[in-house]
C-alpha cells in the first residue's frame, strides 16, 4: 500500500460515511461498520510496509536467513 494514496482513501471513506448518513442509515449501524473495518484497516497500515520494500523487505526473496554463511559442523577442538 502506497502512503501517497492515503489522502484519497480518507476522502473516499469520508464521502462514504456522509453518503450513508444522508441515505438514512442509523449512526449506530455506521459505528458498528467502522468498528468492523478497524481491524483490517489497522492491519493494512501496520503491515503494509513489510511486503514490498519500505523497511528492507524480507529475507525470503534472497534465500538467506540474514546470517552470514557459516560452517556449523563441530570444531573437534579447534579454536
Amino acid at each position: 500500500m502506497n502512503r501517497q494514496h492515503l489522502p484519497q482513501y480518507a476522502i473516499a471513506l469520508a464521502i462514504l460515511i456522509v453518503g450513508l448518513a444522508f441515505a438514512g442509515v442509523p449512526v449506530s449501524t455506521l459505528l458498528v461498520g467502522l468498528a468492523a473495518l478497524a481491524c483490517p484497516l489497522m492491519m493494512m497500515f501496520m503491515m503494509g510496509g513489510m511486503h514490498g520494500g519500505g523497511h528492507g523487505g524480507s529475507d525470503q526473496n534472497t534465500g538467506h536467513s540474514g546470517e552470514q554463511d557459516r560452517d556449523h559442523r563441530p570444531t573437534s577442538g579447534r579454536p
